[in-house]
């Protein structure tokens, strides 16, 4: 009998003859290449090392596009954006040791923004694995160790034959709801050796689908329908799985107000009559949703940010949809739905009955109101006018990548992301130097429309050297640096909690001119003249730098 998967194998008797007479002149690192060319890679971001050289000798033999930036970390960011813009794995290529261990704050930072990144490092030569001390550069004991608790999962090839099942492995791991980091490491010595294996062709690692169980959303959509007070708060995970128009129809369906996280930006028309916007570090906001008697969360594990500081305590029913099966009532008991974004949403959808609510929009105006009139007495015309022209420069499809900042802090409540998928921030892992070698990922992308990078100056400058980067390809990213002269938000810390700041104050250089050394074309601003400046720089070809010299504060928080 001839079972289907019996053809499908069967090669061809061209690729028979390819088989068997594979090109000279390729190594270990061919195998690599090839296999994430045949997996559907198309741009690759690193930076090389000696124990890596064979990976990137292969490249100039491959149609992959390379991406090279000045820091692994900031190279770890950039893969971090481009897995989070295209949704598809972002291949990142390292050296072994002080490498590979550069990259582990930005693949934290994917960890917990659920960003597809594949990191593929070298390791020492095999006869140095297993944790003897012989000596060689970079050596670690256990080099896995140091991923093991940030990444996914964790992948090693010990021979070249190896080389395509491990990268098969580690792509479907990472794309594989909840999407996340993933680290393959391979020894330099397989990576240098000449190789007779055949070419990798097309070769196939389809994602898992998470699929809810069909009794929970019958329940859930139960709970909803009956509802007298429904309430929704939509997190990343719903931008992740292009979720958005299934959420506004339920929402729609059910007259159930939503609100945003700050991972889940855009993933609800901000000026919809249903709209709570974003603002969940407000008490009024806190109120209304633990009033609802049915909430439905989606997407989101209700942590720190998204809980008001976990003062979050709600009376009603909740469900909780959740792709990550350990964030299900981690934080608040629910009816746990371990389930991809959009297909439980699309089950809802299919069985939820229609809800009649005439004053569901009328309470969305009243707690929207009064934030803005929380907001409004404490004086911060300021940073509300710099907000306000960030919002009127950027193109509303254009992507934007923020910094831990006082502005984007501003800018996790208050700024408008009129579409899905376009502003990012590093509120997963909450490090410094996450917004410009972020947005120059997103620019290697898509490079036909403008990105915006903001940052602090002390952010910045643990990504300056990356301008020779944007420079180098000709990125089209426009960089807004707030110059504060020191770590703004950590000066606020200290000033309320101990009455005085310590550690926070910076010299700094001179942005525009430094700018200008690298090519980049720079100009300094005013909050009044930002919105013109800011919008020509996005409209000129290449990189900018935008300098905005201001000490914005923030709003008082209703946590404490």
């Amino acid at each position: 009998m001839t079972h289907d998967h019996d053809l499908v194998l069967r090669p061809t008797e061209a690729q028979t003859a390819a088989a068997l007479n594979p090109p000279a002149g390729r190594n270990g690192g061919d195998l690599v290449v090839e296999t994430l060319a045949g997996l559907g890679a198309t741009t690759v971001f690193g930076l090389p090392g000696q124990h890596a050289l064979g990976m990137f000798d292969a490249l100039r033999r491959s149609s992959l596009s390379y991406v090279g930036l000045r820091v692994e970390n900031n190279a770890g960011f950039a893969a971090d954006a481009y897995g989070r813009i295209t949704g598809e794995v972002a291949p990142l290529l390292l050296s072994t040791g002080p490498g590979a261990l550069m990259s582990l704050a930005a693949l934290q930072e994917s960890a917990a923004a659920s960003a597809p990144v594949l990191a593929i490092g070298s390791q020492v030569p095999t006869a140095g694995l297993g944790g003897g001390r012989h000596g060689y550069l970079h050596e670690l004991r256990d080099q896995q160790a140091s991923f093991r608790d940030v990444v996914k999962s964790v992948h090693t090839a010990r021979t070249q034959s190896q080389i395509p099942s491990a990268i098969a492995a580690a792509w479907e791991s990472a794309l594989t709801a909840p999407h996340g980091p993933v680290w393959v490491e391979i020894p330099q010595d397989v990576l240098l050796a000449p190789t007779t294996l055949p070419v990798v062709t097309a070769i196939d690692a389809t994602p898992h689908e998470v699929v809810p169980r069909p009794e929970l959303t019958a329940v859930a959509a139960h709970l909803l329908s009956g509802a007298a007070r429904p309430a929704i708060i939509a997190g990343g995970g719903v931008v992740r799985s292009d979720a958005s128009g299934k959420l506004l129809a339920l929402a729609e369906k059910l007259n159930a107000p939503v609100v945003t996280t700050f991972g889940g930006k855009g993933a609800f028309p901000w000026e919809h009559p249903l709209s709570l916007q974003s603002w969940l570090e407000d008490r009024h906001t806190t109120d209304f949703l633990e009033s609802a008697d049915v909430l439905l969360v989606v997407g989101s594990g209700l942590g720190e940010l998204s809980s008001n500081y976990h003062t979050f305590a709600p009376r009603g029913r909740v469900i909780q949809i959740e792709a990550d099966a350990g964030k299900l009532e981690s934080n608040q008991p629910a009816l746990g739905i371990h389930a991809d974004a959009r297909i439980a949403l699309s089950a809802l959808l299919e069985t939820a009955e229609g809800r009649e609510d005439d004053t569901a929009a009328e309470s969305v105006r009243t707690v929207l109101d009064r934030v803005r009139a929380r907001i409004a007495a404490q004086e911060l015309t300021l940073e509300q006018q710099v907000l306000a022209s960030v919002r009127e420069a950027l193109p509303d499809d254009a992507p934007s990548f923020w910094d831990m900042t006082i502005l984007a802090y501003w800018a996790w409540s208050a700024f408008d992301a009129r579409h899905p998928n376009t502003m990012h921030s590093a509120q997963g892992a909450g490090g410094l130097g996450y917004g410009f070698p972020a947005a120059l990922g997103a620019a290697a992308a898509d490079p036909t429309r403008p990105v915006l990078a903001v940052s602090g100056d002390g952010g910045a400058m643990y990504s300056i050297a990356e301008l020779a980067t944007a420079r180098q390809y000709d990125l089209p990213v426009t960089w807004l640096i707030v110059d504060d002269g020191g770590y703004g938000i950590l000066r606020e810390y200290m000033q309320d909690t101990f009455g005085e700041a310590t550690a926070t104050e910076l010299s700094r250089p001179d942005f525009v001119a430094l700018a200008e050394s690298f090519g980049v074309p720079a100009v300094r601003t005013t909050p009044q003249s930002l919105a013109e400046d800011l919008a020509k720089s996005l409209t000129e070809p290449g990189p900018s730098v935008v300098v905005l010299p201001a000490v914005l504060r923030m709003f008082a928080p209703t946590h404490l």
